[in-house]
Protein backbone atom coordinates (compact mmCIF):
# COMPACT_ATOMS: atom_id res chain seq x y z
CA UNK A 1 0.00 0.00 0.00
CA UNK A 2 1.33 3.27 -1.20
CA UNK A 3 0.77 5.79 1.51
CA UNK A 4 0.16 9.46 0.85
CA UNK A 5 3.28 11.44 1.88
CA UNK A 6 2.33 14.35 4.47
CA UNK A 7 3.62 18.57 3.66
CA UNK A 8 5.35 19.81 6.49
CA UNK A 9 4.01 22.87 5.41
CA UNK A 10 1.49 22.46 7.96
CA UNK A 11 3.57 22.22 10.85
CA UNK A 12 6.20 24.65 10.44
CA UNK A 13 7.28 24.72 13.81
CA UNK A 14 8.26 21.40 13.33
CA UNK A 15 11.23 21.96 11.49
CA UNK A 16 13.40 22.79 14.47
CA UNK A 17 12.43 19.55 15.95
CA UNK A 18 13.61 17.55 13.21
CA UNK A 19 17.04 18.97 12.33
CA UNK A 20 17.78 18.46 16.37
CA UNK A 21 16.76 15.03 16.78
CA UNK A 22 19.54 12.23 15.92
CA UNK A 23 19.18 8.87 14.94
CA UNK A 24 20.62 7.84 18.23
CA UNK A 25 18.27 10.08 19.96
CA UNK A 26 14.90 9.37 18.56
CA UNK A 27 15.66 5.19 18.48
CA UNK A 28 16.47 5.56 22.49
CA UNK A 29 13.07 8.02 22.32
CA UNK A 30 11.47 5.04 19.94
CA UNK A 31 12.97 1.77 22.67
CA UNK A 32 11.45 3.54 25.85
CA UNK A 33 8.14 4.34 24.33
CA UNK A 34 7.68 0.55 23.15
CA UNK A 35 9.18 -0.94 26.46
CA UNK A 36 6.64 0.94 28.34
CA UNK A 37 3.63 0.09 26.38
CA UNK A 38 4.99 -3.84 27.27
CA UNK A 39 5.94 -2.91 30.77
CA UNK A 40 1.87 -1.54 31.37
CA UNK A 41 1.03 -4.93 30.46
CA UNK A 42 3.30 -6.92 33.13
CA UNK A 43 0.55 -7.22 35.81
CA UNK A 44 -1.48 -8.46 33.47
CA UNK A 45 -3.01 -12.39 32.81
CA UNK A 46 -3.09 -13.90 29.80
CA UNK A 47 -6.97 -13.98 29.76
CA UNK A 48 -6.98 -10.15 30.54
CA UNK A 49 -5.19 -9.12 27.25
CA UNK A 50 -8.21 -10.28 25.34
CA UNK A 51 -11.35 -8.74 27.10
CA UNK A 52 -13.35 -6.21 26.44
CA UNK A 53 -16.44 -4.88 28.25
CA UNK A 54 -18.00 -2.50 26.29
CA UNK A 55 -17.15 -0.53 22.29
CA UNK A 56 -15.37 2.35 24.10
CA UNK A 57 -12.92 -0.46 25.33
CA UNK A 58 -10.46 -2.41 23.52
CA UNK A 59 -8.45 -5.36 24.58
CA UNK A 60 -5.15 -4.98 25.43
CA UNK A 61 -3.64 -7.06 23.16
CA UNK A 62 -5.16 -4.83 20.65
CA UNK A 63 -3.57 -1.52 21.74
CA UNK A 64 0.00 -3.66 21.56
CA UNK A 65 -1.15 -4.48 17.96
CA UNK A 66 -2.90 -1.84 16.41
CA UNK A 67 0.62 0.93 17.71
CA UNK A 68 2.64 -1.11 15.56
CA UNK A 69 0.49 -1.23 12.92
CA UNK A 70 0.89 2.58 13.04
CA UNK A 71 4.23 2.57 12.26
CA UNK A 72 4.54 -0.33 9.72
CA UNK A 73 1.81 1.63 8.39
CA UNK A 74 2.60 5.16 8.03
CA UNK A 75 6.52 4.03 8.14
CA UNK A 76 7.85 1.09 7.93
CA UNK A 77 5.85 0.00 4.26
CA UNK A 78 6.17 3.88 2.32
CA UNK A 79 9.71 4.43 3.50
CA UNK A 80 11.73 1.50 4.39
CA UNK A 81 12.79 -0.15 1.01
CA UNK A 82 11.90 -4.00 0.57
CA UNK A 83 9.57 -3.95 3.61
CA UNK A 84 7.34 -6.52 3.72
CA UNK A 85 4.11 -6.87 5.89
CA UNK A 86 4.41 -9.17 8.69
CA UNK A 87 0.92 -10.87 8.10
CA UNK A 88 -1.57 -9.53 5.84
CA UNK A 89 -4.61 -9.86 7.51
CA UNK A 90 -2.82 -7.75 10.40
CA UNK A 91 -3.62 -4.40 8.28
CA UNK A 92 -7.67 -5.13 8.15
CA UNK A 93 -7.83 -6.35 11.95
CA UNK A 94 -5.61 -3.39 14.04
CA UNK A 95 -6.60 -0.17 11.66
CA UNK A 96 -8.86 1.75 14.04
CA UNK A 97 -10.47 4.16 11.81
CA UNK A 98 -8.64 5.13 8.74
CA UNK A 99 -10.90 4.78 5.61
CA UNK A 100 -8.22 5.68 3.02
CA UNK A 101 -5.43 2.73 4.67
CA UNK A 102 -7.95 0.17 3.87
CA UNK A 103 -10.55 -1.60 5.63
CA UNK A 104 -10.84 -2.36 9.93
CA UNK A 105 -12.28 -5.38 12.00
CA UNK A 106 -15.59 -3.77 13.43
CA UNK A 107 -14.20 -2.03 16.81
CA UNK A 108 -17.23 -3.47 19.33
CA UNK A 109 -16.04 -6.82 18.04
CA UNK A 110 -12.29 -6.47 18.96
CA UNK A 111 -12.89 -8.51 21.79
CA UNK A 112 -13.96 -11.59 19.63
CA UNK A 113 -10.60 -11.75 18.17
CA UNK A 114 -8.77 -15.00 19.93
CA UNK A 115 -6.00 -15.28 17.54
CA UNK A 116 -3.68 -13.84 16.86
CA UNK A 117 -2.49 -14.92 20.35
CA UNK A 118 -0.82 -12.52 22.73
CA UNK A 119 2.61 -14.60 22.18
CA UNK A 120 1.59 -13.65 18.19
CA UNK A 121 1.29 -9.87 19.15
CA UNK A 122 4.72 -9.65 21.17
CA UNK A 123 6.01 -11.04 18.02
CA UNK A 124 4.30 -8.72 16.06
CA UNK A 125 5.93 -5.75 17.89
CA UNK A 126 9.82 -7.37 17.73
CA UNK A 127 9.35 -7.71 14.09
CA UNK A 128 8.39 -3.68 13.83
CA UNK A 129 10.88 -2.64 16.32
CA UNK A 130 14.11 -4.76 14.46
CA UNK A 131 12.82 -2.61 10.95
CA UNK A 132 11.64 0.42 12.51
CA UNK A 133 15.91 0.45 14.16
CA UNK A 134 16.78 -0.02 10.57
CA UNK A 135 14.63 2.98 8.87
CA UNK A 136 15.88 5.68 11.99
CA UNK A 137 19.49 4.36 11.63
CA UNK A 138 19.19 5.73 8.02
CA UNK A 139 20.39 9.44 9.02
CA UNK A 140 20.47 9.85 4.64
CA UNK A 141 17.29 8.74 4.20
CA UNK A 142 16.26 11.17 1.18
CA UNK A 143 12.94 11.49 3.13
CA UNK A 144 14.50 12.09 6.33
CA UNK A 145 12.16 14.41 7.94
CA UNK A 146 9.03 12.71 7.07
CA UNK A 147 10.75 9.88 8.69
CA UNK A 148 11.39 11.87 11.96
CA UNK A 149 7.81 13.64 12.00
CA UNK A 150 6.13 10.15 11.52
CA UNK A 151 7.64 8.27 13.82
CA UNK A 152 6.96 11.47 16.48
CA UNK A 153 3.60 11.30 15.53
CA UNK A 154 3.94 7.55 16.27
CA UNK A 155 5.27 7.76 19.91
CA UNK A 156 2.49 10.44 20.93
CA UNK A 157 0.31 8.15 18.88
CA UNK A 158 1.56 5.35 21.33
CA UNK A 159 1.79 7.31 24.59
CA UNK A 160 -2.16 8.46 23.96
CA UNK A 161 -2.97 4.03 23.82
CA UNK A 162 -0.67 3.75 26.78
CA UNK A 163 -3.33 6.28 28.49
CA UNK A 164 -6.42 4.45 27.42
CA UNK A 165 -4.72 1.03 28.49
CA UNK A 166 -4.93 2.23 32.08
CA UNK A 167 -8.30 3.07 31.50
CA UNK A 168 -9.36 0.41 29.55
CA UNK A 169 -8.18 -2.09 32.18
CA UNK A 170 -9.52 -0.25 34.80
CA UNK A 171 -13.12 -0.73 33.14
CA UNK A 172 -12.16 -4.74 32.20
CA UNK A 173 -11.34 -5.19 36.15
CA UNK A 174 -14.50 -3.39 37.06
CA UNK A 175 -16.80 -5.39 35.12
CA UNK A 176 -15.21 -8.59 36.96
CA UNK A 177 -17.19 -9.37 40.14
CA UNK A 178 -13.82 -10.42 41.62
CA UNK A 179 -12.42 -6.99 40.94
CA UNK A 180 -8.94 -8.01 40.49
CA UNK A 181 -6.38 -5.82 41.03
CA UNK A 182 -3.43 -4.18 38.99
CA UNK A 183 -0.78 -3.30 41.41
CA UNK A 184 -0.78 -2.76 45.24
CA UNK A 185 -2.43 -0.31 47.19
CA UNK A 186 -1.53 3.31 47.28
CA UNK A 187 -4.02 4.64 49.15
CA UNK A 188 -3.81 8.76 49.19
CA UNK A 189 -4.10 10.30 52.94
CA UNK A 190 -7.56 11.45 54.07
CA UNK A 191 -6.65 14.67 54.49
CA UNK A 192 -8.78 17.70 54.60
CA UNK A 193 -8.15 20.20 52.14
CA UNK A 194 -9.03 24.54 52.15
CA UNK A 195 -12.57 25.72 51.25
CA UNK A 196 -12.81 25.92 47.10
CA UNK A 197 -10.48 29.37 46.74
CA UNK A 198 -10.78 31.09 43.43
CA UNK A 199 -8.47 33.59 41.30
CA UNK A 200 -9.57 35.99 39.28
CA UNK A 201 -8.18 37.09 35.77
CA UNK A 202 -8.69 40.44 33.70
CA UNK A 203 -8.74 38.29 30.07
CA UNK A 204 -8.37 40.35 26.96
CA UNK A 205 -7.33 39.62 23.68
CA UNK A 206 -4.59 35.96 24.46
CA UNK A 207 -2.77 34.35 22.21
CA UNK A 208 -4.37 30.73 21.60
CA UNK A 209 -2.69 27.33 20.29
CA UNK A 210 1.19 25.73 19.78
CA UNK A 211 3.67 28.25 19.00
CA UNK A 212 6.91 27.06 20.58
CA UNK A 213 9.72 24.69 19.25
CA UNK A 214 9.20 20.86 18.41
CA UNK A 215 5.82 18.76 17.95
CA UNK A 216 2.34 18.88 18.79
CA UNK A 217 -0.73 17.86 17.38
CA UNK A 218 -2.49 19.54 13.86
CA UNK A 219 -5.98 20.45 16.60
CA UNK A 220 -3.99 22.80 18.55
CA UNK A 221 -2.83 24.83 15.26
CA UNK A 222 -2.60 27.53 14.16
CA UNK A 223 -2.16 30.21 16.24
CA UNK A 224 -4.86 32.31 17.09
CA UNK A 225 -6.39 35.20 18.71
CA UNK A 226 -9.07 34.69 21.63
CA UNK A 227 -11.23 37.51 22.97
CA UNK A 228 -11.60 36.21 26.85
CA UNK A 229 -14.02 38.40 29.49
CA UNK A 230 -13.24 38.87 32.82
CA UNK A 231 -13.49 35.71 34.93
CA UNK A 232 -12.26 33.52 37.85
CA UNK A 233 -11.44 30.05 38.58
CA UNK A 234 -11.24 27.50 41.32
CA UNK A 235 -7.30 27.07 41.80
CA UNK A 236 -8.32 23.34 42.62
CA UNK A 237 -10.25 20.61 41.28
CA UNK A 238 -13.77 19.55 42.85
CA UNK A 239 -12.77 16.89 45.28
CA UNK A 240 -14.46 13.39 46.16
CA UNK A 241 -16.20 14.84 49.93
CA UNK A 242 -17.65 17.89 47.13
CA UNK A 243 -19.26 15.91 44.46
CA UNK A 244 -20.85 13.37 47.52
CA UNK A 245 -22.29 16.67 48.87
CA UNK A 246 -24.03 17.20 45.21
CA UNK A 247 -25.68 13.34 45.48
CA UNK A 248 -27.09 13.66 48.78
CA UNK A 249 -28.41 16.74 48.19
CA UNK A 250 -30.59 15.16 45.43
CA UNK A 251 -28.11 15.96 42.51
CA UNK A 252 -28.97 13.21 40.45
CA UNK A 253 -32.31 13.68 40.64
CA UNK A 254 -33.34 17.96 40.13
CA UNK A 255 -33.88 18.19 36.55
CA UNK A 256 -32.80 22.03 37.10
CA UNK A 257 -29.13 20.70 36.85
CA UNK A 258 -29.38 18.76 34.20
CA UNK A 259 -29.34 19.56 30.31
CA UNK A 260 -32.31 17.73 28.59
CA UNK A 261 -30.02 15.67 26.81
CA UNK A 262 -28.01 14.82 29.57
CA UNK A 263 -31.68 13.99 31.72
CA UNK A 264 -32.56 11.66 29.33
CA UNK A 265 -29.43 9.76 29.02
CA UNK A 266 -28.77 9.64 32.99
CA UNK A 267 -31.83 8.07 33.40
CA UNK A 268 -32.31 5.34 30.51
CA UNK A 269 -28.61 4.59 32.23
CA UNK A 270 -29.76 4.90 35.60
CA UNK A 271 -26.96 7.19 37.14
CA UNK A 272 -26.92 7.74 40.82
CA UNK A 273 -22.85 8.39 40.57
CA UNK A 274 -19.58 8.70 39.19
CA UNK A 275 -18.50 5.61 36.94
CA UNK A 276 -16.51 3.30 39.58
CA UNK A 277 -17.87 4.72 42.87
CA UNK A 278 -20.17 1.67 44.87
CA UNK A 279 -22.40 2.27 47.88
CA UNK A 280 -21.91 -0.51 50.32
CA UNK A 281 -23.29 -0.63 54.16
CA UNK A 282 -24.12 3.16 54.23
CA UNK A 283 -20.86 4.38 52.37
CA UNK A 284 -19.04 5.04 49.52
CA UNK A 285 -16.15 3.05 47.52
CA UNK A 286 -14.27 3.74 44.78
CA UNK A 287 -12.82 1.32 42.71
CA UNK A 288 -9.27 1.78 41.04
CA UNK A 289 -6.62 0.03 39.89
CA UNK A 290 -5.31 -0.74 43.06
CA UNK A 291 -8.85 -1.88 44.40
CA UNK A 292 -12.10 -1.60 45.98
CA UNK A 293 -11.59 1.10 48.56
CA UNK A 294 -13.40 3.95 50.49
CA UNK A 295 -13.26 7.23 48.63
CA UNK A 296 -10.83 9.84 49.92
CA UNK A 297 -13.29 12.73 50.40
CA UNK A 298 -9.98 14.91 49.35
CA UNK A 299 -8.86 13.44 46.52
CA UNK A 300 -10.72 14.95 42.95
CA UNK A 301 -13.85 13.51 41.71
CA UNK A 302 -12.90 11.86 38.52
CA UNK A 303 -14.44 9.46 35.70
CA UNK A 304 -17.80 11.59 35.39
CA UNK A 305 -18.98 12.64 32.07
CA UNK A 306 -19.50 16.26 30.58
CA UNK A 307 -23.43 15.63 31.59
CA UNK A 308 -22.31 15.32 35.30
CA UNK A 309 -19.63 17.65 35.25
CA UNK A 310 -22.29 20.19 33.60
CA UNK A 311 -24.68 19.32 36.16
CA UNK A 312 -22.30 20.10 39.40
CA UNK A 313 -21.31 22.79 38.22
CA UNK A 314 -24.79 24.67 38.03
CA UNK A 315 -25.98 22.74 41.18
CA UNK A 316 -22.74 24.83 42.86
CA UNK A 317 -23.81 28.20 41.15
CA UNK A 318 -21.14 28.52 38.37
CA UNK A 319 -20.06 27.08 35.43
CA UNK A 320 -17.17 24.96 33.66
CA UNK A 321 -14.45 26.96 32.27
CA UNK A 322 -13.79 27.80 28.43
CA UNK A 323 -11.26 26.27 26.64
CA UNK A 324 -9.52 29.98 26.06
CA UNK A 325 -10.11 30.93 29.67
CA UNK A 326 -8.19 27.09 30.71
CA UNK A 327 -5.31 27.81 28.08
CA UNK A 328 -4.96 31.12 29.59
CA UNK A 329 -4.71 30.26 32.83
CA UNK A 330 -2.55 27.40 32.41
CA UNK A 331 0.26 28.97 30.17
CA UNK A 332 1.02 30.90 33.20
CA UNK A 333 2.25 27.59 35.12
CA UNK A 334 4.87 25.01 34.42
CA UNK A 335 3.60 21.70 33.73
CA UNK A 336 3.87 19.64 37.08
CA UNK A 337 1.44 17.29 39.18
CA UNK A 338 0.27 14.04 39.46
CA UNK A 339 1.26 11.88 36.24
CA UNK A 340 1.40 8.08 35.63
CA UNK A 341 5.35 8.43 35.78
CA UNK A 342 4.80 8.38 39.95
CA UNK A 343 3.15 5.24 39.52
CA UNK A 344 0.59 6.57 42.00
CA UNK A 345 -2.08 5.71 39.16
CA UNK A 346 -5.03 7.59 41.13
CA UNK A 347 -6.03 10.90 42.48
CA UNK A 348 -4.88 13.06 44.65
CA UNK A 349 -5.65 15.48 47.03
CA UNK A 350 -4.01 18.82 46.31
CA UNK A 351 -0.20 19.61 47.99
CA UNK A 352 -0.27 23.46 48.19
CA UNK A 353 -2.35 26.04 47.91
CA UNK A 354 -3.02 28.67 45.18
CA UNK A 355 -3.36 27.49 41.16
CA UNK A 356 -2.81 24.05 41.62
CA UNK A 357 -3.82 20.74 39.58
CA UNK A 358 -4.24 22.33 36.67
CA UNK A 359 -1.73 19.08 35.09
CA UNK A 360 -2.34 15.74 36.18
CA UNK A 361 -5.10 14.02 38.05
CA UNK A 362 -8.25 14.38 36.33
CA UNK A 363 -8.85 15.86 32.47
CA UNK A 364 -10.61 18.69 33.33
CA UNK A 365 -14.01 19.22 31.24
CA UNK A 366 -14.22 22.44 29.45
CA UNK A 367 -17.76 24.08 28.16
CA UNK A 368 -16.24 24.52 24.90
CA UNK A 369 -17.36 22.12 21.91
CA UNK A 370 -14.42 20.17 19.73
CA UNK A 371 -14.16 22.27 17.00
CA UNK A 372 -11.14 23.50 14.23
CA UNK A 373 -9.33 26.65 15.47
CA UNK A 374 -9.32 29.20 13.02
CA UNK A 375 -7.79 28.83 9.61
CA UNK A 376 -7.17 24.93 10.11
CA UNK A 377 -6.31 22.44 8.10
CA UNK A 378 -6.05 18.62 8.41
CA UNK A 379 -2.92 16.99 7.54
CA UNK A 380 -3.04 15.98 4.08
CA UNK A 381 -3.83 12.50 2.96
CA UNK A 382 -4.29 9.45 5.33
CA UNK A 383 -3.16 11.45 8.40
CA UNK A 384 -5.73 14.10 7.91
CA UNK A 385 -8.43 11.40 9.37
CA UNK A 386 -6.16 11.24 12.81
CA UNK A 387 -7.70 14.31 14.50
CA UNK A 388 -10.21 16.10 11.66
CA UNK A 389 -12.94 13.90 11.27
CA UNK A 390 -13.79 14.40 14.83
CA UNK A 391 -14.18 17.75 15.28
CA UNK A 392 -18.21 17.47 16.34
CA UNK A 393 -20.22 16.48 18.73
CA UNK A 394 -17.08 16.22 21.20
CA UNK A 395 -16.49 18.40 24.27
CA UNK A 396 -12.80 19.09 24.85
CA UNK A 397 -10.88 18.43 27.77
CA UNK A 398 -7.07 19.82 29.18
CA UNK A 399 -4.53 18.90 31.43
CA UNK A 400 -3.92 15.25 31.71
CA UNK A 401 -4.56 12.71 34.50
CA UNK A 402 -2.90 10.08 36.64
CA UNK A 403 -2.81 7.63 33.63
CA UNK A 404 -0.75 10.31 31.68
CA UNK A 405 3.12 10.82 30.70
CA UNK A 406 4.20 14.15 31.80
CA UNK A 407 6.30 14.23 28.53
CA UNK A 408 2.83 13.78 26.56
CA UNK A 409 0.79 16.75 27.93
CA UNK A 410 1.86 21.02 27.64
CA UNK A 411 -1.07 24.16 28.24
CA UNK A 412 -2.48 23.84 24.56
CA UNK A 413 -2.99 20.06 24.25
CA UNK A 414 -6.59 19.31 23.13
CA UNK A 415 -8.52 16.38 24.45
CA UNK A 416 -12.00 15.02 23.13
CA UNK A 417 -14.37 13.12 24.40
CA UNK A 418 -18.10 12.85 24.26
CA UNK A 419 -20.74 13.94 26.67
CA UNK A 420 -21.51 11.26 28.03
CA UNK A 421 -18.54 9.59 28.39
CA UNK A 422 -17.10 8.33 32.00
CA UNK A 423 -14.53 5.55 31.28
CA UNK A 424 -11.78 8.59 30.83
CA UNK A 425 -10.09 9.94 34.03
CA UNK A 426 -12.13 13.43 33.93
CA UNK A 427 -12.74 15.57 36.61
CA UNK A 428 -14.24 19.13 37.32
CA UNK A 429 -12.71 22.76 37.92
CA UNK A 430 -15.14 25.36 38.18
CA UNK A 431 -15.43 28.64 36.90
CA UNK A 432 -17.81 31.77 36.43
CA UNK A 433 -17.77 35.12 35.13
CA UNK A 434 -16.60 38.51 36.57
Amino acid sequence: MKTPTTSMNHLPMFTELSASITGDTLYEWFRRVRNRSEAICAPLCTEDYVIQTMPDVSPPKWHLAHVSWFFETFLLTPYLQGYRQHHPLYAHLFNSYYETAGTFHPRPRRGLLSRPTVSDVLKYRAWVDQHMEALLGDSVHPQRQDVVFRTVLGLNHEQQHQELMYTDIKHIFFSNPMLPTYGAPAQSAMTDIPALQWSAFEGGISRMGFEEDGFCFDNERPVHKAYINPFKMATRLVSNGEYQAFIENGGYQRVECWLSEAWKYKNEHQWQAPLYWRRQDDQWYEFGLHGLHPINPAAPVSHVSFFEAHAYARWAGHRLPLEAEWEFVARQYPVSGNFCGDQILQTSPPHTQGMTQLYGDAWEWTQSAYSPYPGYRPLKGTLGEYNGKFMFSQMVLRGGSCYTDIEHIRPTYRNFFYPKDQWQCSGIRLADSV
